[in-house]
């Protein structure tokens, strides 16, 4: 299973494109790693998660074609991880040629939450509406938390994301043949709940991303700090969640207390985790 990081930044990218705090500065002047576009993932060419923002310019930057995404995973409905625009501008009535019809997963709240403003602010009509189907050529799935489904080739467990009360936020758990990628953001300290559910489905991850919105000197809130990551990654460690192989990457990284990557990487380094970047690839 090949996984790439379209983007790895929080809502507002990084560098924040009005802010001229020292962090910001740095990551203009360094470029490269340092600049990051907002969330979202690609599992080989076939599963997109979070129909982002930035999934277009990821796209072209990185030379990675959506043409093949049969399938998407939404977390939530929040602006950083969904725009609704890309499920017309990837529709036939926009003249693409032989994009296959999208299977769309998410909760029935970010489904309501996403038919609702697509209808207010997009289209005559909503996502549930029966031509949503032919013109969007779009098949949606509700999905609940703590629940096992097939999406083609791979098997999911959602599990409820610490995030956004109401909004139906998932995190993912994706297999194929022996591999798993846990895919952890966007969420806060994570519910007793998840860590039984993955003991339940005997999770053990050859990979594995988390939300890392807050620095090292920040304390985390609505999503996770390096330092609850740090406490994440030892308890997975100590319960058998991971081993030894397993790799941890930190993404949905914000520029309040996150320096530029080099920094931010050695930080990392010294607790066995791994900053990701736009553009990476990795294999699982």
């Amino acid at each position: 299973m090949q996984a790439t990081f379209l983007g790895t930044a929080a809502a507002n990218a990084y560098p924040e494109a009005f802010c001229k705090c020292a962090n910001c500065q740095k990551a203009r002047v360094l470029g490269g790693k340092s600049l990051r576009k907002r969330s979202a993932m690609l599992i080989n060419d076939d599963l997109l998660i979070d129909l982002g923002p930035d999934i277009m310019a990821a796209s072209q930057i990185h030379k990675v074609p959506l043409t093949n995404v049969h399938y998407c995973l939404q977390t939530h409905p929040h602006a950083d991880h969904l725009d609704l625009s890309h499920l017309l501008s990837r529709s036939p009535g926009f003249g693409v040629i032989g994009a296959p019809q999208l299977h769309f997963y998410a909760s029935a709240a970010t489904l309501g939450r996403a038919d609702q403003t697509f209808k207010r602010d997009l289209s005559g009509y909503g996502l549930f509406d029966p031509q949503a189907e032919k013109e969007l050529n779009l098949k949606l799935h509700q999905i609940e938390p703590l629940q096992s489904f097939v999406v083609g080739s791979y098997r999911v467990v959602a599990f409820p994301a610490n995030h956004a009360s109401g909004f139906g936020a998932l995190l993912y758990a994706i297999e194929t043949g022996e591999h798993t990628i846990f895919y952890g953001t966007d969420t806060a300290v994570l519910f007793e709940e998840v860590w039984q559910a993955f003991h339940q489905y005997r999770m053990q991850f050859d990979a594995v991303v988390l939300d890392h919105t807050y620095g090292p000197d920040e304390t985390g809130s609505d999503h996770l700090s390096a330092h609850q990551v740090i406490e994440h990654v030892g308890r997975m460690r100590e319960e058998s969640i991971i081993t030894d192989e397993t790799r941890v990457f930190a993404t949905h990284i914000a520029h309040e207390g996150n320096p530029a990557h080099p920094e931010l990487s050695e930080f990392a380094a010294q607790y066995g985790y791994e900053i990701a970047y736009d553009g990476l690839v990795i294999e699982v």
